[in-house]
């Protein structure tokens, strides 16, 4: 039984966001293993090794069904070739080389039903202003609708100013808001009207 509520696994998109070491990377897997068999992760941290690694060691998938936009090999020096599979970005910077190579899995995947996933936001506002990184998000959530496919992306709630976090909620349907409360981790969920729901450990 999934930990997580109805409202967020029939949202279009999601951002989770909340401090450090409080459950988002988590969180992140599990929504894209119970929306799709094929998710896509643009990963501005981790290599396409490491991603895959980690979704199999959170979610129990296999990583092999995972394509990768890697933002961080070339960085680090290793200039590999693309495959079918794993995508390579200069730097977590360039916002136009991760929409050229979305946009060519988007085309290799006619008649895929794929959810798509950015860990993290916080990482690209490392280069550019919010309202760059607001339109970029803007853009992928309208990109991955169109196709039907869910999107999450993940922000660290502490590592940024709170109007900068909550300019960011604004393209996505569902908030999961994470900490670590006596230990435990919890989340609740934020929906554009009402209250948000009640903490819950997971």
């Amino acid at each position: 039984m999934s930990v997580l509520p109805d409202a967020v696994r029939d949202a279009d998109s999601v951002l989770v966001s909340g401090p450090p070491m409080s459950g988002k990377y988590d969180l992140f897997n599990r929504l894209l293993a119970e929306w799709t068999a094929g998710p896509v992760i643009i990963s501005t941290g981790r290599t396409a090794e490491k991603v895959r690694a980690d979704y199999e060691t959170i979610t129990g998938r296999d990583g092999d069904d995972v394509i990768v936009i890697d933002c961080i090999t070339h960085e680090q020096g290793d200039k590999r070739d693309d495959t079918p599979t794993t995508k390579y970005v200069a730097s977590a910077g360039n916002l136009t080389d991760i929409g050229i190579k979305f946009t060519d899995i988007v085309e290799s995947s006619a008649g895929r039903e794929r959810a798509v996933g950015v860990y993290s936001l916080s990482q690209l506002l490392m280069y550019w202003d919010p309202e760059r990184i607001y339109r970029f998000t803007r853009v992928m959530t309208s990109q991955t609708s169109g196709k039907g496919w869910p999107f999450v992306g993940v922000v660290g709630s502490t590592a940024h100013d709170v109007q900068v976090v909550h300019t960011l909620h604004e393209p996505f349907e569902v908030v999961v808001e994470t900490r670590v409360e006596d230990e435990d981790r919890e989340f609740r969920v934020r929906e554009r009207v009402g209250q948000p729901s009640e903490w819950v450990t997971f």
